[in-house]
């Protein structure tokens, strides 16, 4: 990352930044957006299906947050306090970790509301949804934690005291780390996949029953695959290190454009995908996010 933004000269180190902020902000603007909607409707944080999917997208602005964030200041600001950055990357582990296990719950709480509808109600309170929040982001912290304790355990006391590029790559380089980031990641995404599988499989056989609703049934399988396809954009991230390795090594004259557009497509853009998947498909979300934007517009005419 250092050699990067040596190599890396004013106006370019500019365009890079200005373009990841824009992005980031019109991204969190729309996701913002949705979770104001969702704010001003009882009919949405009564349903445990938005409550989760409203966590999954304020998981995503957090995300998006910290990871614009990082790249600005380590191009602006350059090496900072290392205990304030390994607070940045504790939080960030966990709102990486948070998503595929989100994605999980949705899967589950879609197969009983097509498969066990009667029992839906009691089983999806809201209560329980809230519960289960709490239980992925308890679940999502301990990978970060274990990090925490490694790097106490292998780092001199002088190593805090210093200032570091805020990088993964540079906090968390030891072999006991790398076995931590592996163990967990092949636990956690096993598990997910899992659910998904199963859970799919579970809804397609609803779908063929005679006594299913087929066109819920139909709609809950096509999410499912969406939760699928979201998961392994999830999974980018996971490979971006491999895949950047491979492409620097093959146009080493492109290395500071290649890991600028690897950072924009894994880190950035895939943030959009949840108000565009989730959100527009539902016919409430969509209604009412269109009654925001006209709202927004009459007023600027007005007062125009």
């Amino acid at each position: 990352m250092n050699s990067t933004i040596q190599k890396d000269q004013f106006y370019d180190s500019f365009i890079k930044n200005f373009i990841s902020v824009v992005f980031g902000l019109i991204i969190n603007y729309i996701n913002g957006t949705f979770v104001l909607v969702f704010c001003k409707s009882s009919v949405f944080y009564s349903d445990p299906r938005y409550i989760l999917y409203t966590h999954l997208v304020i998981n995503d602005m957090i995300m998006l947050s910290i990871s614009v964030g990082l790249q600005v200041t380590i191009y602006a600001v350059g090496p900072f306090s290392l205990p304030v950055c390994c607070v940045v990357l504790f939080v960030s582990v966990i709102v990486t970790k948070n998503s595929p296990l989100n994605l999980a719950c949705m899967a589950i709480e879609r197969y009983i509301a097509i498969c066990k509808p009667l029992h839906h109600p009691q089983i999806c309170t809201v209560r329980r949804t809230y519960m289960l929040i709490w239980f992925i982001w308890t679940l999502s912290a301990v990978p970060a934690f274990s990090d925490i304790f490694i790097t106490l355990s292998t780092r001199t006391e002088s190593f805090f005291s210093t200032a570091v590029l805020c990088h993964m790559v540079i906090i968390r380089n030891t072999w006991q780390h790398v076995v931590n980031d592996t163990v967990s990641n092949v636990v956690y995404l096993l598990f997910v996949w899992i659910t998904l599988i199963v859970t799919y499989f579970k809804v397609l056989s609803a779908a063929n029953a005679a006594s299913a609703d087929r066109v819920s049934a139909r709609k809950g399988r096509n999410t499912i695959l969406l939760h699928g396809g979201q998961l392994l954009l999830c999974m980018m991230s996971y490979i971006t290190p491999l895949l950047s390795t491979v492409l620097v090594d093959l146009f080493p004259q492109s290395r500071t454009t290649i890991l600028f557009l690897l950072f924009l497509f894994s880190n950035v853009l895939p943030r959009l995908l949840s108000p565009l998947i989730y959100g527009l498909r539902d016919k409430q979300f969509a209604e009412r996010v269109k009654v925001y934007f006209c709202c927004k517009k009459t007023q600027i005419i007005r007062v125009t």
